[in-house]
């Protein structure tokens, strides 16, 4: 198989079918890796991994998975190469600030979103599907621990696609910030903001629609108006396959007092919290954030097909 080195951006290496998509103007949904190296455990980690990418095939769009791996940002990924992000210890976790190192020294990363936002805008990707987005985390008044996710949010042109952000974070603050950066964070089908394993937040959202194809239409309207940056739209997870909030709350309590025990901060916490969070719910969390991940393939790819026949 002949890698393709998008001519925009040498640093590039897009798997055929991607680039053959994009050339053609069909629907390209992204995919992050940190969930497949950090998120969860294997071999359940490339199972996910190959099992979301057939959810966006089913539902007409090409699955682009990136990471960089040995200082090229890859735009789709080899069967081998989703192999070694699952299983080789090497591979780092890494947002923005993280690519110049990584790239410069020829390293491997697993991208989160704010990383994988960027390197799809880089080859052209509107829409990119994940489990949760980051936010800011509990007790950011004297930590200042927000994720980077929100800033790129604010500056890049892709729509993110999340069963809301990770129930682990202070939902009501990331929301705020959210505002103030001008990004729209949209709810699918309800006017309540989701909590990640949860459909309800508690909190309203700020805005909502009821389809995909007005998901594309706010797209196309939101970038014509010269208006930049992404857009995160909440695609809440199925009934049948949530954690209702009530039940999950002491879980996440109990997660985030063990991480304080540990002195854990910085990037390490949301692994940490993820992992220690299917302990304690004996695997149920997993299944539910595997779940909420192919959930949220499907509507990614249905919007990016609504935005490429817009386009």
């Amino acid at each position: 198989m002949t890698l393709t080195t998008n001519p925009a951006h040498d640093l590039l290496d897009l798997h055929p079918e991607v680039a053959a998509a994009l050339a053609a103007g069909q629907p390209v949904v992204a995919l992050e890796s940190t969930i497949i190296s950090h998120g969860m455990p294997f071999p359940q980690n490339v199972e996910m991994a190959r099992g979301v990418e057939d959810v966006v095939r089913e539902n007409g769009a090409v699955p682009a998975t990136i990471a960089v791996l040995g200082g090229r940002l890859k735009v789709g990924l080899t069967p081998d190469e989703l192999h070694l992000l699952a299983t080789d210890k090497n591979v780092h976790k890494i947002s923005t600030r993280d690519l110049p190192v990584t790239v410069a020294l020829g390293r491997h990363g697993a991208t989160t979103v704010a990383s994988t936002m960027r390197i799809a805008a880089l080859a052209g990707i509107r829409v990119f599907a994940t489990g949760g987005t980051g936010g800011v985390h509990r007790g950011a008044g004297e930590t200042m621990d927000i994720s980077a996710d929100l800033l790129e949010l604010a500056r890049t042109d892709v729509c993110v696609v999340s069963a809301g952000v990770k129930s682990i974070l202070d939902i009501g603050l990331t929301l705020e910030v959210l505002e103030t950066q001008g990004v729209p964070a949209i709810t699918l089908g309800s006017e309540e903001f989701p909590a990640f394993y949860s459909r309800r937040s508690g909190f309203k959202s700020p805005l909502s629609v009821s389809s995909e194809a007005e998901v594309a239409r706010v797209l196309k309207a939101k970038w014509a108006l010269g208006l930049s940056g992404g857009v995160m739209l909440a695609n809440p997870i199925p009934e049948a396959d949530e954690i209702p909030a009530d039940d999950m709350a002491p879980n996440i309590e109990r997660a985030l007092a063990d991480m304080d025990a540990l002195g854990l901060t910085g990037k390490d916490t949301t692994p940490y919290l993820l992992g220690r969070i299917v302990e304690i719910t004996g695997g149920r969390s997993l299944a539910t954030n595997i779940a909420l991940v192919r959930h949220n393939a499907a509507v990614a790819a249905c919007v990016a097909a609504e935005y490429a026949a817009l386009a």
